[in-house]
């Protein structure tokens, strides 16, 4: 009886543990989520960034937990005046975080080299963004 018992705790803790998951509750809803300073464009297949004087890209779909995304993505700074053909492009690595409240998306952008804070940003979804390129 106390060896059926003891298994039986263990298939028990066996199982529980199984069903914890560290795969995602949800994916970054597709369509253009945009607001001051950004216009983040969100795709089956890829996420588009613009920023004032920059822009950038996230793998998509870009996975939620629990309402939060962290992922690793690019970010290109622009410059004012004409681009040349051999213009290098610059890509840096840069961390994406956030976190979805309905239709209004709070994202943090942070070069992760440099450790610069890009920004703050507050998008809504079905919004176009407010964006300003480099003259």
């Amino acid at each position: 009886m106390i060896m059926r018992a003891a298994v039986g705790v263990v298939l028990l803790a066996s199982a529980s543990a199984c069903g914890t998951s560290s795969a995602p509750d949800s994916f970054i809803p597709p369509g253009t989520w945009g607001g001051e300073h950004a216009a983040l464009t969100v795709t089956a297949t890829d996420a588009t960034i613009e920023f004032d004087c920059a822009h950038g890209a996230l793998p998509a779909p870009v996975a939620l937990a629990d309402g939060a995304f962290d992922v690793m993505g690019d970010y290109v700074q622009e410059h004012g005046g004409p681009i040349r053909i051999d213009d290098p492009v610059v890509r840096q690595p840069a961390r994406y975080s956030g976190s979805i409240n309905r239709r209004t998306m709070t994202l943090r952008v942070r070069l992760t080299e440099s450790a610069q804070d890009v920004g703050t940003f507050t998008l809504a979804l079905g919004t176009n963004g407010r964006v300003f390129k480099c003259l």
